[in-house]
């Protein structure tokens, strides 16, 4: 039997990079997906490469009536969620002194209001049991400069597990963080650096991996397969890396 088979998943962000990747294992595995993403032409895309049991829905997680819909529209369709995963996120390289208040918000937005209420909105339609899966990242351990607004706003995630898995704990609900290391996906082409230097910024943090190259999106995916599935039930509250040594040793 399939790990996920019958199981219902939101995954947002999941037009791309990880988010894809982890749509397309989830599905590979027997689950139906809703994927979400702000551009309707990338998302049209990502449905066509998973090919089947997914269902594409426009909308922003830091707009609170885009995350209303997308689960009236499940409530409608599936009835109930059983496994979230939290994956959009966008991130900004620039020093302290030059974050503008905008830049702040806008990733604070996204990254740690976009993913309160992702869950909390979430939790009406889900099954005592259900796997809620924040995305992470290794620098919210190691430290970069230039992305502390994007750091900090991932070190909130461990905050949201930890809490989140107590309070939900009459419930069975399961809240973990998965930490990836350095990925190849789209947000280093967001970053708003010239090529230049974000191919000698990729170089260096491929350096710090004890593999010394990025995961590709699909090794990240596996492990999201893994904290979905009752193969990771008496796993709560966690942190776990995947992160080729980065924020490790």
């Amino acid at each position: 039997m399939k790990k996920l088979e019958g199981k219902i998943a939101i995954i947002t962000g999941g037009n791309s990079g990880i988010g894809l990747a982890t749509a397309k294992r989830y599905v590979e595995e027997g689950a139906y997906v809703y994927i979400t993403g702000r551009r309707q032409k990338e998302l049209d895309l990502a449905a066509e490469r998973i090919g089947r049991n997914v269902t594409a829905v426009q909308g922003d997680v830091a707009v609170t009536a885009d995350l209303d819909r997308l689960y009236e529209q499940v409530r409608s369709e599936q009835g109930r969620v059983d496994i979230v995963f939290a994956n959009a996120g966008i991130g900004v390289w620039a020093p302290i002194e030059h974050v503008a208040e905008s830049c702040f918000d806008s990733i604070f937005n996204v990254n740690v209001r976009g993913v309160f209420f992702t869950v909390q909105k979430a939790l009406p339609l889900m099954p005592d049991g259900s796997s809620v899966i924040l995305c992470g990242s290794s620098s919210a351990t190691k430290g970069m400069p230039g992305l502390s607004v994007y750091i900090a706003s991932k070190a909130a995630l461990r905050g949201f597990a930890r809490s989140w898995s107590a309070e939900l704990k009459p419930r069975r609900i399961r809240v973990n963080v998965l930490t990836p290391g350095p990925t190849e996906t789209p947000i280093f082409g967001k970053a708003g650096l010239p090529a230049d230097q974000i191919d000698a910024m990729k170089s260096k943090v491929a350096s710090e991996t004890l593999t010394g190259v990025f995961a590709d999106p699909d090794e990240i995916a596996k492990a999201a397969v893994f904290l979905a599935s009752d193969d990771s039930t008496f796993i709560i509250g966690a942190d776990i890396p995947v992160d080729g040594g980065h924020a490790q040793v």
